[in-house]
């Protein structure tokens, strides 16, 4: 067995790095000069050394030789990279590292596989996790989603180390779909805290943020358990709980007022927009990811949101 990690973000280098811990693993970047010389990154992840048997390089083909292929690109990015290198790409176990909805498409990382590289072994690596806590070997346990039962119980194995344990499952749309909507509701909850709304109103945003992504799972044939899983709720809690969320923190940002870093990469935007267009083109109701893409887009501000989600009509839960 032998696993490359493409893509040299916080996610994507933790997971080389608890790779390399149990077997020669590489990691692929544009630019990894810095990298290969100090052995860490300083950028993404610092205080994180990378193992001996981690190795680093600029050269996509090199990387490529391995059997499977961790794809740890942005969502809105992931396209994009599978059709320009789509070529070396052909018939590889490809694992998506990434959560979101792609926003032209309205559809999830494995299905961007499939449509790209059709022939290629779609999966997904997801659930509650932090970079941090992985480079530093704590333990974590994550979702693998594969429709090929095989293929899934084979990279189960394989990407099973130390302190990452994988559970896995064949319904993809579910472990997608919960990665992605946490994101959004992360940034509803952050946008509580930061506009000083309280605990109870974010207990309350996260509860019935699940509401919406169940219902959503449902309109889309996911299976309602995976959601209750590692990828769905358990990511829902850890993201909308913690300032080491980027989602949350950009939620904190929008709620206070505060300017937040254009640079800093933060999936549940891009998200919204497309779950928010997904859910009205098929009539579904998700106030509270319409709300967010309204705060984000800055029709809304956090007391008109709140006051929207509040002055809805009374019903049965």
């Amino acid at each position: 067995m032998s696993v490359s990690v493409l893509g040299a973000g916080a996610f994507g280098t933790a997971l080389a790095i608890s790779l390399a811990r149990k077997a020669p693993a590489t990691l692929w970047a544009r630019q990894v000069g810095e990298m290969a010389k100090t052995r860490e990154n300083s950028k993404r992840l610092p205080g994180c050394p990378f193992p001996d048997a981690l190795t680093v390089t600029e050269d996509l083909t090199a990387a490529v030789q391995a059997d499977i292929l961790l794809l740890a690109v942005p969502m809105q990015k992931l396209r994009d990279v599978l059709e320009t290198h789509a070529d070396l790409l052909k018939g590889k176990h490809l694992v998506a590292c990434c959560k979101g909805i792609e926003l032209n498409s309205g559809v999830g990382p494995v299905m961007v596989i499939s449509q790209t590289i059709p022939d290629a072994t779609a999966a997904i690596l997801t659930g509650p996790s932090f970079a941090a806590d992985i480079a530093r070997g704590l333990p974590t346990a994550l979702t693998l989603a594969c429709a090929d039962a095989e293929a899934g119980a084979y990279l189960q194995e394989e990407l099973t180390t130390e302190n990452l344990r994988l559970y896995r499952t064949t319904d993809t749309i579910g472990a997608e779909l919960g990665g992605a909507l946490k994101n959004v509701i992360a940034i509803a909850s952050g946008a509580a805290i930061g506009a000083g709304l309280g605990e109870s109103a974010r207990a309350a945003l996260m509860t019935r943020g699940y509401a919406e992504m169940q219902r959503l799972a449902a309109h889309l044939n996911a299976e309602p358990t995976t959601l209750a899983g590692l990828s769905g709720f358990g990511d829902l809690t850890l993201t909308c709980t913690s300032e080491q969320s980027r989602n949350y923190r950009l939620g904190q940002s929008l709620g206070a007022g505060r300017a937040f870093d254009a640079d800093t990469t933060v999936e549940g935007a891009a998200t919204a927009r497309a779950v928010d267009a997904l859910a009205r083109d098929a009539g579904l109701d998700m106030p509270i990811t319409r709300a967010v893409a309204g705060l984000l887009d800055q029709e809304l501000d956090v007391a008109t949101a709140m006051k929207s989600l509040l002055t809805r009509p009374l019903k049965e839960e």
